[in-house]
């Protein structure tokens, strides 16, 4: 090599790189971070595409998309299950008999869905239900102290029965009503005025008590146990370590995971509630539902991930996932309002000072059962998973 060359090359360093766009200098701090979090959202993304091979998790949403988006017409069909009455065309005949029939039979004439007729005879009014001419036989008469006593006769179990069954027990509700007010002057104190009804669609009960909690919570609960699944699998397979390769530790390597798991239930949440309200389900605060569901799958999620860490394969872990998932239910029925009438509350915008409260509660609960998987992580021997 020449002298000018080799003094070329010692200015060239002392100078720095040349060029018009020379390098900037590397943060490797900043490099670092960006590696990590690209590294966890390609695991966050390797979750959410592993999920398409699970056919009974496709199954499930496609259910759920199927009564979010149909809900108007089942909501129809499921409500006249247990309140027929709904459903113009809907009779049944009773025959009423006993010495206080003519009191008793108006009152259930007037009730939707039941058609009453008087029998003087009452062996004639249990002939006519034998022979299946009336489908119920009602029997009243006042007792030594001069109190209504009906007595019911219907058929045996079966969905007819269970139909009949609700629509005599509001013409029953119904005729203690009357009774009440036609004693009221005996009381002492006059009795306090009943609102009168608001007219309301008869379906708005159960969608908003039934239906909405049902595609709120289902996700929730799914999510643990996908990753109650995903987890017990990558270690099974040894592919738990593996992931350990990018620059990650363990705790983030599980993160992610669990990260990618829980964002499942509210983006489900979001989806059902557009579909819900596209049906003309009004939905008064999905800001607060989507912040429960979110909640709820953190909480959940969590309870997964810690029994997948200690659960030996996936029928024992998904048998303790089950079993805590049974007892967080039955704890909640303890709580001072249950999830299902914060979910109905939140929908249709009354929300009290308890229903913000239990909302509270949960996100305390889902950051701590998220806190208890971190500290399991952390305590664990990661050799031995």
């Amino acid at each position: 090599m020449s002298s000018d060359r080799e003094s070329w090359r010692r200015s060239d360093d002392e100078t720095g790189p040349r060029g018009p766009n020379p390098p900037a200098p590397v943060d490797d701090d900043g490099a670092n971070s960006r590696g990590v979090w690209r590294a966890r959202w390609a695991i966050v993304r390797r979750e959410l595409r592993s999920l398409r091979s699970e056919k009974t998790i496709l199954l499930a949403v496609a259910i759920q998309l199927f009564i979010a988006a149909f809900s108007s017409f089942l909501v129809v069909g499921l409500v006249s299950m247990y309140d027929p009455g709904v459903v113009d065309g809907y009779e049944s005949d009773v025959a009423v008999t006993g010495s206080d029939a003519i009191d008793v039979a108006p009152v259930v004439d007037s009730q939707d869905g039941l058609d009453a007729t008087i029998y003087e005879d009452r062996a004639d009014a249990h002939r006519a239900f034998d022979n299946r001419w009336d489908d119920a036989v009602l029997d009243a008469n006042r007792d030594d102290d001069g109190r209504l006593v009906v007595r019911v006769t219907a058929p045996d179990g079966g969905l007819e029965t269970t139909l009949l069954v609700v629509q005599l027990r509001e013409a029953l509700e119904t005729v203690e009503y009357v009774e009440r007010v036609e004693n009221a002057d005996r009381l002492e104190e006059p009795p306090l005025a009943v609102p009168s009804g608001a007219d309301a669609s008869p379906y708005a009960e159960f969608t908003y008590t039934v239906l909405l909690p049902l595609l709120l919570f289902l996700p929730a609960f799914i999510s643990g146990s996908i990753v109650v699944d995903s987890l017990i699998e990558e270690r099974q397979r040894g592919t738990l370590e593996l992931l350990r390769v990018a620059p990650l530790s363990f705790v983030d390597v599980v993160d992610a995971k669990l990260v990618a798991t829980a964002l499942l239930a509210p983006l489900q949440a979001i989806a059902w509630l557009a579909l819900l309200a596209i049906n003309g389900t009004a939905i008064a605060n999905p800001a607060a539902l989507i912040a429960l569901v979110s909640a709820l799958s953190v909480l959940v999620v969590g309870i997964g991930g810690v029994v997948a860490l200690s659960a030996p394969d996936r029928r024992q872990a998904q048998l303790l996932y089950s079993s805590a998932i049974v007892a967080a239910l039955v704890v909640s029925t303890l709580l001072p309002e249950h999830p299902a009438n914060t979910v109905a509350k939140f929908a249709i915008g009354s929300a009290t000072g308890t229903t913000w409260l239990s909302l509270a509660l949960y996100c305390l609960l889902g950051a701590l059962a998220f806190a208890a998987v971190r500290i399991a992580l952390v305590r664990v021997d990661h050799e031995s998973l």
